[in-house]
């Protein structure tokens, strides 16, 4: 049996011989000509002496005469067949002329052989990886380093093969094991920085990039990845850097631009990014998410028509996209359009039939759309799972609607139903109290209806339709009692002090006047311009100079601009004219806290709740002021009579604060 490595015959000639080391002086001499010259001759005296070929194949190799040197490794395999070796050199030669294909059959040749010799796999390895074989060249390259871990260039080949087949956790492990060992020579920078934005380790992802960048500004791939650590660890104004650096570069890179574009809306850049969404779309025109991520930059910027198309074209790539559908249904409520709205919100809760915000907002479009009874159970389901002051709100509104829908059917205990609900979900709601009131009326309950208009008064004084209807209906109710009534005739107008005291008429059209300069006053008063609103509301007092509403606005405009004194006087003129007007004691008794006169703050509140002891707010304020005399007696009191009273929950446990710190 012959071994592996030796010739196949041990026996060489003296004349063989002689030539064969003249062969090997040559090789040292670096005389190959010479050498290749000595072993063909030496050939044609022993044509099957295997060494002979071997040599002269390494020769033909070393100066790339590489057809030649396989030729002469083919004779070595005829003469040697178990030769391990020559198959590696074989592969050696096959690698080098990009033949990967017979390399690694070579090399798997020789493993067959000698399968001790496991060096071999980081030759196997190799040819795989350059055959973009990587998850076989994985494998290899991981038999090859657990005999030899400390090779660079394998666990360098390794990572790479990790990083290209999307095994960036473990790409990432070996490029840091080499980095740790030897950061001084290590050079691949870019994919180790690749491999851990795909990791998500972006601040990490950064340094290892920045490096990159230095050694390599031309490289691409890194400048986008760079960009990309910066955009998720918030540093904007980078990575726009980054992405400009990028289409320099390579300006008809696409694939990058969603990513940029998504970049751009962060920053708030809205007509950019819907630039670039669209290049994007114009080139990737089945990717789904350029067409709802600008959609929702069209929403962000109230065009509600752009939003929907870009939703809807996201729904035909993605049917059953249920945040897209959310979104589409948003929009189309923001236009009006509760019936396409509905659509989607019901879609929606098909799938999630729990989303309590869905849910929320279909009722808001079912009360839109006047459809109050399937509204209210929805908020009443919405309420059942949490708490939220503006569906509670609606849903008194949507009872109270209801209500109403029932008054115009002439049904009034259905109608009363309704209202009496209203006013157990909010005892604050002056307009179902209002209701309330006609459907009384329809029931011929007189002394209720009366009690609810005087209720539905109370709480919101200001409300015209209240005071005239009810006053209509005691009208009524004294004409029915056969009271005398004053003709049309006969009517007086109403009886004013001017501002001289003297007594002045008002004529009916007058009064009309007077209101639309309320009106614009009020228009003025919400836009802010306070000097326009106080001309409008001075001009309505030279008509109507007793109106203490009026008095009562110019007032606080006054108190706005911090002008105590003035907005104390108008407060003053309020009460003159009506000295039982709740609201002008109020805010006179706060001008008085405001400049710390606080005996006069405390007379004034008290005033407030001799004509109404449910003013709650009357009790805080004399509570607040008692509080800051350190009268904790009496600021207490205060204090529990506002609870008792208050309609507002917001309020409740700050003072149940204020309780608790006084009584310790």
């Amino acid at each position: 049996m012959s071994l592996v490595g030796l010739p196949s015959s041990a026996y060489m000639t003296p004349e063989v011989n002689a030539l064969y080391q003249q062969a090997c002086s040559a090789e040292y001499q670096n005389n190959l000509p010479d050498a290749i010259e000595k072993l063909k001759k030496a050939i044609t005296l022993s044509g099957n002496d295997s060494m002979l070929y071997t040599k002269l194949a390494g020769i033909y190799s070393e100066i790339g005469e590489y057809e030649k040197a396989l030729e002469a490794y083919s004779k070595v395999i005829e003469l040697k067949p178990d030769d391990a070796f020559v198959y590696i050199s074989i592969g050696s030669i096959y690698e080098t002329l990009g033949k990967y294909q017979e390399a690694l059959a070579a090399y798997n040749k020789a493993i067959q052989i000698f399968p001790e010799y496991k060096y071999n796999y980081l030759n196997i390895a190799n040819a795989q990886y350059k055959m973009q074989d990587y998850k076989s060249a994985i494998a290899s390259y991981s038999k090859f380093l657990d005999i030899y871990p400390q090779h660079f260039e394998a666990r360098e080949n390794l990572a790479s093969a990790y990083l290209v087949q999307n095994m960036p956790d473990k790409a990432v492990k070996e490029y840091t094991t080499l980095y740790n060992k030897n950061s001084s020579n290590f050079k691949d920078y870019a994919n180790y920085g690749i491999a851990l934005v795909k990791t998500g380790d972006y601040s990490k992802a950064t340094q290892i990039l920045e490096k990159a960048v230095e050694n390599d500004n031309e490289n691409t791939s890194v400048h986008v990845s760079l960009a990309i650590a910066y955009q998720e660890l918030g540093n904007n104004d980078m990575a726009l850097e980054q992405y400009e650096i990028i289409f320099k570069q390579l300006p008809n890179l696409h694939s990058v631009r969603l990513d940029y574009a998504n970049l751009l809306a962060d920053m708030n850049k809205n007509t950019e990014a819907i630039a670039q969404y669209k290049l994007y779309s114009q080139n990737y025109p089945n990717d789904v998410r350029a067409y709802k991520n600008m959609a929702i930059v069209y929403k962000r910027m109230n065009d509600n028509d752009s939003a929907i198309t870009n939703f809807e074209k996201a729904l035909t790539l993605k049917s059953d996209d249920i945040d897209v559908k959310r979104d589409l249904a948003a929009c189309y409520h923001a236009k009006k359009d509760y019936i396409s709205a509905l659509k989607y919100y019901d879609d929606v809760l098909k799938v999630k039939p729990e989303d309590v915000d869905v849910k929320t907002n279909k009722a808001f479009a079912l009360h839109a759309l006047e459809q109050y009874n399937e509204a209210i159970v929805l908020y009443q389901e919405v309420l059942a799972v949490k708490e939220n002051p503006t569906v509670k709100s609606n849903l008194t509104k949507a009872i109270t609607s209801q209500g109403f829908v029932f008054l115009g059917m002439k049904d009034f205990s259905k109608a009363a139903e309704y209202f009496q609900k209203a006013v157990s979900q909010d005892s604050a709601d002056d307009y179902a109290y209002y209701g309330l009131a006609k459907a009384y009326r329809g029931l011929d309950l007189n002394e209720k209806a009366a009690e609810m208009y005087e209720k539905a008064i109370a709480l919101n004084p200001e409300k015209e339709l209240y005071s005239s209807e009810y006053g209509e209906f005691i009208s009524g109710l004294y004409s029915q009692q056969g009271a005398m009534s004053i003709s049309a005739e006969d009517e007086l107008p109403p009886i004013l002090l001017s501002d001289n005291g003297e007594i002045a008429t008002v004529k009916t059209q007058d009064l009309s006047k007077s209101k639309d300069l309320i009106l614009l006053g009020d228009e003025n008063y919400r836009k802010k311009d306070f000097d326009k609103a106080v001309q409008n509301y001075q001009q309505a007092l030279n008509i109507n100079p007793n109106d203490e509403v009026t008095l009562l606005k110019i007032g606080n405009i006054y108190g706005i601009k911090g002008d105590n004194k003035t907005a104390a006087e108008f407060y003053k003129r309020s009460i003159v004219v009506k000295p039982d007007y709740t609201d002008g004691w109020f805010n006179l008794g706060l001008t008085y806290a405001n400049d710390k006169n606080y005996e006069e703050a405390k007379k004034s509140f008290s005033k407030v709740l001799e004509f109404n002891k449910e003013y709650a707010y009357a009790y805080y304020a004399l509570a607040i002021a008692y509080e800051t005399e350190n009268n904790k007696a009496e600021a207490l009191k205060y204090y529990k009579a506002f609870l008792q009273y208050n309609k507002d929950a917001d309020n409740v446990s700050q003072v149940q604060d204020k309780i608790r710190s006084l009584e310790k």
